[in-house]
């Protein structure tokens, strides 16, 4: 089964910058869609970078251009650069997979903007 594992997010202060990373366990998986998604205490979990395959990326309309989602499909990695943090982006931050007929969940990795 293939895992993914996702870089250690971190304490960040408000206006900092952080980078997330994302590979497979085994590269030699193609997936079809490749991506982040988040969730802060107390609220559902949102998407926040995602490409398909052929596809542009998409982002969550709120983070106003903060993101930037580079996506290696040779590699199967998934990179998440964030800027100009701000409180509300704390969250656990997981990396999502997918291939026909299934999905796959990195554990998450913990972010926290402090004020």
């Amino acid at each position: 089964q293939v895992q993914l594992l996702e870089s250690v997010g971190g304490l960040v202060q408000t206006g900092g910058s952080l980078s997330l990373s994302c590979a497979a366990s085994d590269d030699t998986f193609r997936f079809t869609i490749l991506g982040w998604y988040r969730q802060a205490t107390g609220k559902q979990r949102e998407l926040v970078a995602v490409q398909s395959d052929g596809e542009a990326t998409r982002y969550l309309d709120s983070i106003e251009g903060r993101f930037t989602f580079a996506r290696d499909g040779a590699k199967n990695t998934a990179n998440l650069e964030i800027n100009s943090l701000k409180p509300e982006d704390t969250a656990v931050y997981y990396c999502f997979a997918h291939k026909p007929g299934s999905e796959y969940w990195g554990l998450g990795t913990q972010v926290t903007v402090s004020s």
